[in-house]
């Protein structure tokens, strides 16, 4: 499974990320960690676990989702359709090149919380914190069972 490739401290700091980054928006940032890619297109893959995770009930239609293929070295960001509707087509290569830059060096947490923390920052203008906020979504990390 991929939680053996994260440490209880990698996972602690994944969690907190979210936590922080989802004080400066209303999005709901989730993590999905899983060895292997089940399709051929990481983006397929994606949309298929964001469908699993539901995060596409969240009210303002605002869920992101970092899926990662751990094993085989393949990553993705998606938005909601709220988000889409919204921000630019590129929205997400900023947050993928920082992310990236980390995979590099071989550092796969500190990627993952740079790519959440950039995320929660970028959503920031278009989706702003509000007072009222609710958590709609889990801030855990999930695993797929691979």
């Amino acid at each position: 499974m991929a939680e053996q490739h994260f440490s209880k401290r990698d996972k602690e700091k994944i969690k907190a990320a979210i936590e922080e980054a989802e004080l400066n928006t209303s999005g709901e940032i989730r993590v999905h960690l899983e060895n292997h890619c089940k399709a051929k297109n990481v983006l397929d893959r994606a949309a298929q676990v964001f469908a699993d995770l539901n995060m596409h009930k969240t009210d303002a239609r605002n869920g992101v989702l970092i899926y990662m293929a751990v094993v085989d070295h393949k990553f993705a960001i998606i938005g909601d359709g709220g988000i889409n509707a919204q921000v630019e087509e590129d929205f997400w290569d900023i947050t993928k090149e920082k992310m990236v830059k980390h995979f590099k060096q071989g550092d796969m947490t500190q990627g993952i919380v740079e790519g959440i923390l950039c995320a929660g920052e970028r959503l920031k203008k278009f989706f702003p914190y509000q007072t009222d906020d609710k958590n709609e979504l889990s801030d855990d990390i999930s695993f797929g069972k691979d």
